[in-house]
């Protein structure tokens, strides 16, 4: 209750939703079909048959969309990926651009 001589201050905090970064898979000569599906569905949770068709969209046009995430989480799904293929032995490449 305000009394006489006193204000309410009032604040409005504008909450804005985070960029999005697309995480794009750049097809190689020598990572395994198999090594990138399985990629696709441990580290970026995609079912068994999405994986396949980006793992093939990825080997016919050189390169595809993973998916778009905050660039944090984008970062450190890449980061696990390549990591990995190193792991495997695996020239694997992962890029992330502003969606």
């Amino acid at each position: 209750m305000a009394t006489e001589g006193s204000f309410q201050e009032s604040t409005k905090t504008k909450v804005t939703k985070p960029k999005k970064f697309n995480v794009i898979m750049i097809n190689d000569d020598f990572t395994s079909m198999e090594f990138v599906v399985n990629i696709l569905i441990e580290i970026f949770h995609k079912d068994p048959v999405d994986a396949e068709n980006i793992m093939m969209h990825v080997h016919k046009n050189g390169r595809a969309v993973v998916g778009a995430y905050p660039y944090d989480i984008a970062l450190t799904k890449t980061n696990a990926a390549m990591t990995k293929a190193r792991e495997e032995g695996f020239p694997f490449r992962m890029t992330i651009e502003e969606a």
